[in-house]
């Protein structure tokens, strides 16, 4: 069986001695556990007064999911508080409740952005130095300054058939392919922090803050240890809720080597959707955030580290990636010019 290379994420618990660390190549789970109206709109895919599907869906079938829900289906979720990097589980790896976060109303997209809806994107021509976004461009309604910056457009690709070759950076596990073939449900690898900030931009929305996407994660106050546990300390984790590596391989796709179809089409292991009905936040790939990788501040209400660093959030855990990846208070970094097959994206929008 061939091992997935290691690509060196770097991945901490916040508030203990310990280190925890995200398997390098890949890390990945997800189960069930929605709870009540999930909030899901499957026809436009989002939830709300929205006539019209973002431009990633534009024309695309509802192929998502069950195999007939938009790939951009989107679901509200209630404003809340919690601990951030936190479950109630009470082991080594569960955190401490010291870094409380208050979060406002928000949309978070159902499924990880696929092949097909990041194709459309590269398509328009969109994120590279031909095509950047406009000065403030995906900003958070609700954190000033955290739109995009024109100093990034030097690190964006030079043009559209630059950054198809940047998306085959691995001849094994990228899902790109040049022509629509069976990788279209997929979630899109190989794209850069700026890549994906760019992407969100686009399609009228913006990177999650990553107290958001551990608001998401962890199911808000109910502070789950998987994204589908239910009661929240439970740890069960298979292969029916997440795309992992259970230490005898990747088992996303129930065969015994690691392959790009460990990369699962999103949503089909619907056991592993969270508590407001959100699909593969733990395992297939491991999601880019708005926020500078830094230690933790309080206070915290709709908060986000936009101080310079040199590396940003990443959340969630990949394909490749042990079971202790995927637990919900873990958080990793990668310098965000960095591409890799572990790394993808989901976005948020401002509630409706």
């Amino acid at each position: 069986m061939r091992r997935v290379p290691r690509f060196g994420v770097m991945a901490s618990v916040v508030g203990f001695a310990a280190c925890g660390s995200v398997q390098p190549p890949l890390s990945d789970g997800h189960d069930s556990g929605i709870d009540g109206d999930s909030g899901i709109h499957g026809d436009s895919g989002i939830d709300g007064p929205a006539t019209s599907l973002p431009p990633s869906c534009s024309g695309l079938p509802a192929t998502c999911g069950s195999g007939q829900d938009s790939c951009c289906s989107s679901a509200i979720l209630p404003a809340g508080t919690y601990f951030r990097s936190f479950d109630v589980v009470g082991d080594t790896t569960s955190g401490i409740t010291s870094y409380p976060a208050t979060v406002s109303s928000f949309q978070l997209d159902k499924y990880e952005v696929t092949v097909g809806r990041f194709r459309a994107f590269v398509n328009a021509g969109k994120g590279t130095q031909s095509a950047p976004p406009g000065a403030g461009a995906g900003a958070h309604a609700n954190i000033a300054g955290s739109g995009w910056e024109t100093s990034w457009n030097t690190s964006l690709v030079v043009d559209r058939s630059a950054l198809v070759t940047a998306l085959k950076c691995d001849s094994m596990f990228q899902t790109w392919t040049d022509v629509p073939a069976g990788n279209e449900n997929r979630p899109i690898n190989c794209v850069s922090w700026f890549e994906a900030m760019a992407f969100c931009a686009w399609d009228g929305g913006y990177l999650p803050t990553e107290a958001e996407w551990n608001y998401a994660d962890t199911g808000g106050d109910q502070q789950r240890a998987y994204p589908w546990s239910s009661p929240p300390s439970a740890t069960i984790i298979d292969g029916t809720r997440a795309s992992f590596d259970d230490g005898s391989g990747c088992i996303g796709d129930g065969l015994p080597a690691c392959a790009v179809t460990d990369l699962i089409n999103v949503g089909t292991k619907p056991a592993g959707d969270g508590r407001w009905g959100h699909s593969e936040l733990a395992g297939n790939v491991l999601e880019w955030t708005l926020d500078w990788a830094a230690a933790y501040t309080t206070p915290c209400t709709d908060c986000a580290n936009l101080s310079p660093a040199a590396s940003r959030e990443i959340r969630g855990g990949s394909f490749s990636g042990g079971k202790n990846g995927l637990r919900t208070p873990l958080r990793a970094n990668l310098p965000p010019a960095m591409r890799n097959a572990i790394t993808g994206l989901r976005c948020a929008r401002s509630a409706q």
